[in-house]
Parts: C-alpha cells; structure tokens; sequence
C-alpha cells in the first residue's frame, strides 16, 4: 500500500487531458458534439486507482466469472462494515449490509417497502433529479421540504418541514453528503432533523453515496445518531462516486432493522439482478487498500474546488456560489449573470460548455447550475475560461 506522498499527481490526475479525454467511450464524454467541454455528470475524469484496477484483472485472471456467492463474495459485506466503523465511527454486525446494483433501484425498493401508492415522500430541493423520477415512479407523491440559502451556505428549515408533513407523509428521502448544493450536515442539524422523523414516524432513505468526499467537517451517518433512528432508517452507501467505478453499479443497503431490511430485500429478490461480481472484487480493494489513493484525490479536489472558486470571486462576481464541504460538484447561482432560468443554455450555445442545468434539481434550481470539477487542473481551467467569457458577454 503507497501512501499518498508516493501518489504523483501527474501520473493520477493531471493526467485526465482533454485530449485523452475524449479517446474515453463513456457517456461524459460522448453526449456532446467535440468543441463542447463536458463537466456535467457525476462521473471523476481521473484514472481508477491501481489498486482497484489490479483487484478485477486478478479476478479476470482467477478464470472465475460465474455467480458469486449469496451475499456476496467472502470479504465484502465485512470491507464495508469495517470501513463504516473505521471511517464513521458506525458500528453494524455483518447481517445489516445488503449489496445492491446501484443507489437508484436500491432507493426504489426501500420507497416501496416503506410506503404505500399515494403515499408522500419527502425531498429537500435543491437535489438530485432521479429522487422526483423514483417517486413517481413508485405511485408516491412528492412533499418538498426546500433547503434554505441563510448566505453562509444551505440549510434544513426544521420547523417549515414540520409544519409541511401531513398525515399521509410516510418516507424521506435524504442526501447527506448533498448533491447538488456540497453541504456536509453537521450533528446539531441531524439531531434537530432526527427529532422530526421520530415524532411522526417517518422511514428515512439516506443517501450517504458521497460520504467518503468530504473535505471540510465529518461525515455522520444518520443511523448512527441513535438507536431509535437507526431502526426507522435505510442507508445507502458505496464506492462509485468515492474511486471513479460509477460504470461498475455496485451499492449498499444499510440497516439495523432486520426485519425492514427483510422487507426491501424481498422485494428486490423480484424486480433487480444481483451485483456483478467484479464490481465486488472492485469494491473489497477500494476499501481494503485505496484509501491512500482517496486521500491524494481529495487534496487534488480540495485544490480544484478552491481553485474554482477563487476565479470565480475574482473575474465573474456575478456568479456565486458556497464551496462545498464534501462531493465535487458546485452550485452556481448564476441568476446575476442575465442567462436566465436554465443559464446552462447559454453556457452551451455560447460558450461550449456543458454543465447540469439548475431546474432539474426542483423549486431553487432556476438560474442556477452544477459544474463537476473533478476533473484535471487544465481542463477545468479551460471550462472557467468559457464560463467567464460567456457571463461577460465575450463568447
């Protein structure tokens, strides 16, 4: 295992040119037209750490790719326990660690388990567009509990949510670290939202996928907060977002209610296929020896995150945006900038760039846009260059 001073940052990141960027079949960087430079989806431009490389072409080279067992190759569900204990300070036996094709079919069966059609489901807007699709999918309808800009950063209003639940609320459907907006939720925050769901006996679907990209505070599982909280709570964790393997579609359920976490399970067994196996052997290398690589990444992403925001304080004032305390996305509020409700548009016309545009996140997101930089310094610098020129009238 290297540590990261021997992690060179040439080699790992740097390396993630725009030129051998586009030799890449994968949809990033695929969806747009050539001159379009493409910082939108949640996907790392970086290589896949070598540890992780190394761990699937060993299994490729075992000669086995058949079936893996129930559950789950031998050592993965104690990978992720050890890893949430060691990094979370979470402890939960084995038996609570239910592997899962990706966060979306997991978030969908844990709907179903935990409402019923009609049923309200709960989201925090600004948020990631699949949680409105998942619900109405699901025959659910969706209460929004929209998060508050208070100037220093977003935030939960506690008591706008509970005057907002109804008597046919059932589910929430949190994201912490939250995507799109950076925040990290501190102790107080989810202690203050805890209270909430207990006294109306909400199920909580916890989307913790960026809990291992945080750069400011300590990421708190909310399961954790207290026994009661965790038997009403269903966590979903992983390794895409964390080591770059979002192709590989491999998550976790989390849950110390057996019989909730029976629940879900059954009703997956029928409607999802089960995990692939080496995006098993990817994962027990992710959280067994990656995390050397992770800390080298994090320091690539905390630059590029402070980068970012620097420029855009100093050559486009009229964008704003609170650097995130986790993930690698931000949030920009392009509303001063004159491109309008979706000034993704613009930026893409005009400028060839290509970011998520802010509607599709809920009630918040007009003129508003997520740029992903976890990408290389150069590449990421080109993107600033086109969204400055564009908001200042130049392209």
């Amino acid at each position: 295992m290297s540590s990261p001073s021997t992690i060179d940052p040439e080699q790992a990141f740097d390396v993630a040119t725009e030129a051998r960027l586009r030799t890449m079949p994968c949809g990033k960087w695929t969806r747009y037209e050539p001159d379009v430079l493409p910082l939108w989806v949640a996907d790392m431009d970086f290589p896949v750490a070598s540890v992780v490389r190394a761990a699937m072409h060993a299994h490729v080279d075992c000669g086995s790719l058949g079936y893996p067992p129930a559950g789950g190759l031998p050592d993965l569900r104690s990978a992720v326990v050890d890893r949430l204990a060691s990094r979370f300070g979470w402890g939960v036996p084995v038996e609570a660690v239910e592997p899962m094709p990706g966060v979306i079919p997991a978030l969908f069966v844990g709907l179903e388990a935990t409402s019923g059609p009609g049923d309200e489901a709960i989201v925090q807007p600004p948020v990631y567009p699949p949680f409105f699709s998942i619900i109405d999918r699901a025959g659910r309808r969706v209460l929004h509990d929209q998060l508050v800009d208070d100037g220093a950063g977003y935030r939960m209003d506690v008591a706008a949510l509970r005057a907002a639940i109804t008597p046919a609320t059932r589910t929430m459907i949190f994201c912490n670290p939250h995507n799109p907006t950076g925040r990290v939720f501190g102790r107080a925050e989810l202690e203050a939202l805890a209270e909430v769901v207990l006294e109306h006996r909400l199920w909580v679907l916890s989307d913790e996928l960026h809990a291992d990209l945080v750069f400011d505070g300590r990421h708190i599982p909310f399961a954790s907060l207290a026994p009661e909280v965790a038997q009403r709570t269903l966590t979903l964790y992983g390794p895409t977002k964390a080591f770059n393997v979002a192709g590989l579609k491999i998550a976790f359920m989390v849950s110390e209610n057996p019989a909730l976490l029976a629940h879900v399970k059954a009703r997956a067994a029928s409607r999802m296929p089960g995990v692939n196996v080496l995006a098993q052997a990817a994962t027990i290398a992710a959280y067994r020896c990656g995390d050397d690589w992770l800390a080298a990444a994090l320091a690539y992403l905390r630059a590029n995150r402070d980068y970012l925001h620097e420029r855009l304080r100093s050559e486009a004032p009229e964008v704003t945006a609170h650097a995130p305390e986790g993930t690698y996305l931000s949030w920009l509020d392009l509303r001063a900038a004159g491109l309008g409700d979706d000034p993704c548009a613009a930026l893409l016309e005009r400028g060839r760039l290509a970011l998520n545009p802010g509607p599709e996140y809920g009630p918040g997101g007009a003129g508003f846009a997520r740029l992903n930089f976890a990408t290389s310094r150069a590449t990421l610098a080109d993107a600033l260059d086109r969204l400055v020129a564009t908001v200042r009238g130049e392209r």
